[in-house]
């Protein structure tokens, strides 16, 4: 396991039966990032691709390997047209090729191995990290096996294709539709645009084969318990076996070996009925793991038969729990290790503009992951993709939440329609990608959290499915629906607001979390996939405007964890995407664009005890509270605390259209503008120091507190939210009677206004 050391010398004495290197070099993209220059055929990702589950003797075959491009109704082609750099997708540059199959080809693949001569009279796996789509595989010209599926691995057993010595040949074919089909696919698509990506066709994560006896440890599973220190570990077994099986499983401080802290053994059998064999490990004074403390254990397992161990495996564990409850005040939150902890992070996209799905090399792949704990996030929402094995390791060991997204495929539905109804065959490949991904990476203690569906992109029998992932892995939560879909199950009521923030309610058995704001864009010259025409939800011209709007949106934040009770907030996004440009990074990963000593202060004041809310004027959204409006432009100074509003119509807030998200419609108006005015008391005791407006606006919107500028907002948001009142506006209040007075404009798509005032406290007492 990494640093993988110990491995070292057996991955150089088998790196010899890789190809003859010809000349390479990535194709000319659009972007290449610093790492892009460590890439070479002689040095392609060659670290162990699997964590908690290495074996000695191993053999990477990524490095050049053969392709061509041929029609889907084609056999096998004579002869290949170039080299390839696996496990580059073919699309991109760091594959040397950056070509278009479509889905109207097939990708053949082509390399050679040896198997050495140690390996004799063992079984020989071959492992597929991942291939986008479907995937067929030849050894020595026979069938040895194939798979559809574009995010989970696979492994064939190639024992009997083998040649009894020298080179074998493998051959590999992909087919991939893309947005074609119905396949879960994520943000891929044959024509990038906006939120969409350039699609991955092909092989995209480490291949390698693996030696292992007639009788193997074929998977682990592991449970964890915080309370009593305890490991439950579950071992599948392969093979075949002619004497007496047992286990023996060690437990270690640190992942390098070190002080042993449990042992456990007991018999073992390769069951027919799949039933595990199951020890159980206590660790003495077990820390638990959490982004702060994350505490790791080695583990060793050992397969003996006859009392002669044949078998074993190097792996690690964290002692973490997960669950929904009550927090001191009483508010249904997400619990780490009992305790509730406010989750932070960014929306990861996990794209690399020289790699496309696949990050240049190890080193990268951690830098996204030590740049988001650097900048004060302790979570990261992994969109819509999975990632190498590498990548869950490396937030198990530096310390940061994984919430995980099941890739989206198949149509798309929004806000207001009901789930899909999907073949049986769109639905079948489904389930079967989601059990295959769940059970690849289930034992990360990073990953505390399986979203299966994003604002309705695919989105069916949502219930279901969510049964379905409690079934088959019950120590994680299930985040059913992120966005505008919400069908009342799951662990947490997951809303977007951009650029927000807003947080739904609490309820009873579901936490509140807000699964997508901000995304503040800024395109920065000689870092962008395209000199021109760069997309952002929200655009600003410097980094300096950036930095003031983040910390201004995570001081709007920050009270919402009060209330109505914010369990967890997830920032759009780690970096910026092809033509999207609302990342904290460039695409490149070359700059920060906000400033970074103030991102990570902003963000790390949200793990502070929360501020109290106390809320001095109601908005209308539970109970109608009535406003003077008009719909037609009115006189100049229609603001000011002496304006005359006796001929403006009545009516009860909020002003919008049905359908609005998040928007409590109780008036119609569906002009261009609308003007708004109404009085209100406060109390004559007690500081308005910390005053902020809740409002909910779709879209510009300006506000006036006894005829001072309190905000003037630009862009909508899709549910309520805190803002601070202007210091001008808020020493404009005085105890007793005061006038609020807002102009709301409507630029496209839905329309909604209304608003209220809170005051918000610090624990220690400082408004």
């Amino acid at each position: 396991m990494p640093p993988m050391s110990v491995f070292a010398c057996s991955i150089l004495v088998l790196a010899c039966s890789l190809p003859a290197f010809a000349e390479w070099r990535p194709a000319k993209g659009p972007l290449l990032t610093r790492w892009a220059k460590d890439v070479s055929p002689e040095r392609v990702h060659p670290e162990h691709p699997r964590p908690q589950l290495v074996r000695k003797e191993w053999l990477g075959l990524n490095g050049l390997w053969d392709y061509a491009i041929r029609p889907r109704d084609e056999a096998r082609p004579a002869s290949f047209e170039g080299q390839i750099l696996v496990p580059f997708p073919l699309e991109s540059a760091l594959s040397g090729v950056m070509r278009r199959a479509g889905d109207a080809s097939h990708l053949w693949y082509r390399r050679s191995f040896q198997v050495p001569a140690s390996w004799a009279g063992k079984r020989v796996l071959l492992h597929f990290g991942a291939a986008d789509w479907e995937a067929r595989v030849w050894v020595n010209g026979k069938e040895a096996g194939s798979h559809r599926g574009g995010y989970d691995p696979f492994t064939l057993e190639v024992t009997p294709h083998l040649a009894a010595s020298g080179e074998n040949e493998l051959v590999v074919s992909i087919w991939d539709p893309t947005d074609r089909s119905t396949q879960p696919r994520g943000k891929q698509v044959q024509d990038p645009r906006g939120i969409w990506y350039t699609p991955t066709t092909g092989i995209w994560q480490t291949v390698w084969l693996e030696a292992v006896p007639l009788a193997s440890v074929g998977a682990l599973k592991m449970v964890t318990d915080v309370e009593t220190g305890t490991l439950r570990l579950e071992v599948d077994l392969r093979g075949e076996a002619k004497g007496k099986l047992a286990l023996r499983a060690e437990a270690f401080e640190g992942l390098e070996g070190g002080t042993p802290v449990a042992e456990a053994s007991g018999p073992a059998a390769i069951a027919p009925s799949l039933v595990a064999s199951a020890l159980e490990l206590k660790v003495p004074g077990a820390k638990p793991w959490s982004p702060d403390s994350p505490t790791l254990y080695g583990l060793k397992v050992s397969l003996l038969e006859d009392g002669k161990a044949i078998d074993e495996v190097k792996s690690y564990f964290g002692i973490r729990e997960v669950a929904i409850g009550k927090d001191s005040s009483g508010i249904t939150r997400m619990l780490l290790n009992g305790k509730f902890l406010f989750q932070l992070g960014p929306l990861d996209q996990g794209f690399w503009p020289d790699g496309l799905y696949t990050a240049p090399t190890d080193e990268a792949l951690r830098y996204d992951i030590e740049v988001t704990r650097d900048l004060g996030f302790n979570m990261a929402r992994k969109h819509v993709k999975v990632e190498p094995d590498r990548w869950y390791y490396w937030c198990d060991v530096l310390g940061l939440l994984v919430w995980q997204d099941m890739p989206s495929g198949d149509r798309y539905i929004g806000g207001n329609d009901p789930d899909i109804t999907r073949s049986p065959e769109s639905a079948r490949q489904f389930e079967l990608e989601l059990k295959g991904i769940i059970d690849a990476l289930r034992n990360h203690p990073s990953i505390i959290l399986w979203v299966p569906f994003n604002e309705g992109w695919g989105q069916f029998d949502t219930r279901r499915i969510t049964e379905l992932i409690r079934a088959h892995d019950p120590t994680r939560l299930v985040d059913s629906a992120s966005g505008w879909t919400d069908r009342g199950t799951g662990d947490v009521h997951d809303i977007h607001a951009y650029p927000g923030p807003g947080s739904p309610d609490p309820e009873p058995a579901r936490a509140a979390v807000l699964g997508e704001f901000g995304g503040l864009g800024l395109p920065l010259k000689g870092h962008t996939w395209q000199d021109e025409k760069n997309w952002g939800y929200r655009s600003f011209a410097t980094r300096e405007e950036l930095t003031a709007a983040y910390v201004s949106l995570l001081a709007s934040l920050r009270p919402l964890i009060a209330s109505p009770g914010l369990s967890a907030a997830v920032y759009t996004q780690t970096t910026d995407v092809e033509i999207e440009v609302n990342g904290l990074l460039t695409y490149d990963r070359a700059l920060v664009k906000p400033d970074a000593k103030q991102v990570t202060e902003a963000n790390r004041k949200c793990y502070l005890p929360p501020p109290k809310v106390e809320v001095v004027v109601p908005t209308s959204e539970r109970e109608p509270l009535e406003w003077r409006y008009a719909l037609e432009a009115p006189p100049a100074g229609w603001e000011k605390l002496a304006f005359d509003d006796s001929s403006w119509k009545r009516g009860p807030g909020g002003f919008g259209t049905r359908g609005t998200p998040g928007a409590a419609v109780r008036t119609e108006w569906r002009t261009g503008e609308i003007w708004l005015r109404r009085t209100f008391e406060l109390p004559a005791n007690g500081s308005l120091d910390g005053i902020h407006l809740r409002i909910h606006h779709d879209e510009d919107a300006e506000v006036y507190l006894n005829g001072v500028l309190a905000a003037r907002l630009t862009g909508y948001t899709t549910s309520y939210g805190l803002l601070p009142v202007s210091p001008e506006a808020r020493a404009a209040l005085k105890p007793g009677r005061n006038t609020v007075a807002v102009r709301c404009k409507q630029t496209g798509g839905g329309q909604y206004i209304d608003l209220g005032f809170a005051v918000v406290t610090e624990a220690g007492g400082t408004r």
